[in-house]
């Protein structure tokens, strides 16, 4: 099951990856405020943590 789901994992994350340009991204996020720019970055850094601890599984 693993190995019929990490190609598309990765396509995804190279689709987000070439799709966001990180400084409009974190230009917006911290227009919002500076509390909503820290709870979306811990989220997105937990999102990644509990995608990476899947893949290792």
């Amino acid at each position: 099951m693993l190995r019929t789901r990490f190609p598309f994992l990765l396509a995804l994350l190279v689709l987000l990856t070439f799709s966001l340009s990180s400084c409009d991204a974190i230009g917006t996020i911290f227009k919002a405020g500076a509390w909503t720019g820290i709870i979306g970055v811990f989220l997105v850094v937990l999102l990644l943590w509990l995608v990476v601890s899947r893949i290792r599984r």
